[in-house]
C-alpha cells in the first residue's frame, strides 16, 4: 500500500489524495489500525445499563468492524466489557438486554460469571486440561466520563487523553443530568465516504459559504480551533444576543460569549455542547460511499432548544451532506489529486489527515 504522508507544517502540508478515499484497500485497512485502536462512545450509562445486574448487548460499529460486545454492570455495580461470543462453539451468549444474575449461552448451556470468566459447561467432565484462560469471554477496555460509556477493543492510546482536554472546558456542566431524548434523536444516510464527513465537520472555514443561519448566530472573525493529540475542539463565540454558556470563575473561557463546543474525538465521535445540551453524533462506516451519521440528543435546558447555534441542527445536516457528497463525487475525478490546507482556518483537517497517517503507516 502506498504510505501517506503528511507535512508537519501546514503552510506546506498538502491534503490526502483522492485515492485514500477510492481505495478498497485502504478502507478495510482503517477497520484495523483505526477502528479496532480507538475508543468508541456506545452510549450512557442510565439507557444502557441502569441497574446492578444488568446487561446490554450490541454490535459495535456494526457493517463495519462488525463486534459484537457486552456492557455487564455487576452486583457490585463495576462495569465490564466482554466478548458476546460464546467460547464453545461462537454463539451470541446474550441477546437481549435487561437483568441477569449469570451469562449462560442458549446453544449448549456454558455459563460464565458476570464479570465474562468461565464458570460451567454440562459434558465436559472428560475433557482434558479444562477449563483454560481462553474459555473465559474476551475482555475489553471500559471507561466512564461522567455517566458517558467508551469502550475499546486494543487501545493504542490512554482514555484521559480525551477525558482531560473534555474535563477541561466542560466538565463544569452537569453531564450526568442531561436526559437523552429519543424524539430528538435521528439517523442520517450519507452518500459519501466517512472521512469526508469528518473533514467538513474539523473545520469553520465553510460556515459563512453553507450555513447562512448558523453563521448568524457565530461571530466567524472569532471562531477558533485548538487540537491535541486524540481531540480537537472548535470554540464558536456569539454574535451578539444568542444563548451562551454561564461559564464560572476560573473557567479557560471565563467572561466570553461561548455559543458553543464542538468536539471531535479520533476518528468518528463529535460531542456538540451547547446552552440546551448536548448533541452526539457518531460517524460509521458503511461502504466506501456510504456512511450512518447518527445524531443523539440530550437536554439540559429545554426552553433554549430553539435558540443560538443549537438550533435548526438538522437543516445545517443536510447542508453539510449536500456539500461532502459532492465532495465524495468529485473525488473520483481523473483529474484531481489533492489540495492544500488553509492555515488559519483548516488546522482540524490537517489534524485529522495527520493521525490517520500516522496509523496507517504502522
Amino acid at each position: 500500500m502506498t504510505k501517506f504522508t503528511i507535512s508537519n507544517d501546514i503552510k506546506k502540508a498538502e491534503t490526502l489524495p483522492a485515492a485514500f478515499y477510492r481505495s478498497e484497500e485502504v478502507f478495510d485497512l482503517l477497520k484495523e489500525k483505526v477502528f479496532l485502536n480507538s475508543w468508541h462512545w456506545i452510549g450512557d450509562m442510565t439507557t444502557l445499563v441502569p441497574l446492578s445486574q444488568t446487561v446490554y448487548p450490541l454490535i459495535l460499529n456494526e457493517k463495519f468492524l462488525d463486534e459484537p460486545v457486552l456492557i455487564i454492570r455487576d452486583k457490585d455495580d463495576v462495569l465490564h466489557c466482554v466478548s458476546n461470543v460464546c467460547t464453545h462453539r461462537g454463539n451470541l451468549v446474550v441477546h437481549h438486554p435487561g437483568k441477569q444474575t449469570t451469562l449462560t449461552c442458549m446453544y449448549h448451556g456454558r455459563r460464565f460469571h458476570m464479570d465474562g470468566t468461565f464458570k460451567a459447561m454440562p459434558e465436559f467432565e472428560e475433557a482434558k486440561d479444562f477449563p483454560r484462560a481462553c474459555d473465559d469471554l474476551h475482555t475489553f477496555s471500559i471507561k466512564t466520563w461522567l455517566n458517558h460509556l467508551f469502550i475499546s477493543l486494543k487501545p493504542s492510546f490512554e482514555f484521559h487523553k480525551i477525558s482531560t482536554i473534555l474535563n477541561e472546558r466542560v466538565g463544569f456542566l452537569p453531564v450526568q443530568n442531561f436526559k437523552f431524548d429519543q424524539t430528538l434523536s435521528k439517523d442520517y444516510i450519507v452518500n459519501c465516504h466517512w472521512a469526508l464527513y469528518c473533514d467538513n465537520y474539523l473545520e469553520g472555514f465553510h460556515i459563512p459559504f453553507v450555513h447562512a443561519d448558523l453563521n448568524a448566530a457565530l461571530d466567524y472573525g472569532s471562531y477558533t480551533t485548538e487540537t491535541y493529540d486524540y481531540v480537537n475542539l472548535q470554540i464558536g463565540y456569539s454574535n451578539g444576543g444568542e444563548e451562551v454558556f454561564n461559564l464560572p470563575e476560573g473557567h479557560p473561557d471565563h467572561g466570553k460569549s461561548v455559543a458553543a463546543y464542538y468536539y471531535w474525538v479520533f476518528p468518528n465521535m463529535m460531542f456538540n455542547f451547547y446552552p440546551w445540551g448536548l448533541s452526539v453524533n457518531i460517524i460509521n462506516p458503511i461502504t466506501m460511499d456510504k456512511t450512518k451519521v447518527q445524531f443523539l440528543t440530550y437536554v439540559y435546558d429545554e426552553t433554549k432548544l430553539n435558540a443560538g447555534a443549537g438550533a435548526l441542527l438538522d437543516k445545517v445536516e443536510r447542508e453539510d451532506e449536500f456539500v461532502v457528497e459532492g465532495v465524495h463525487k468529485g473525488l473520483k475525478s481523473r483529474f484531481y489529486t489533492n489540495g492544500r490546507f488553509s492555515p488559519t482556518r483548516e488546522k482540524g483537517v490537517h489534524h485529522f489527515h495527520s493521525l490517520l497517517a500516522k496509523h496507517l503507516n504502522v
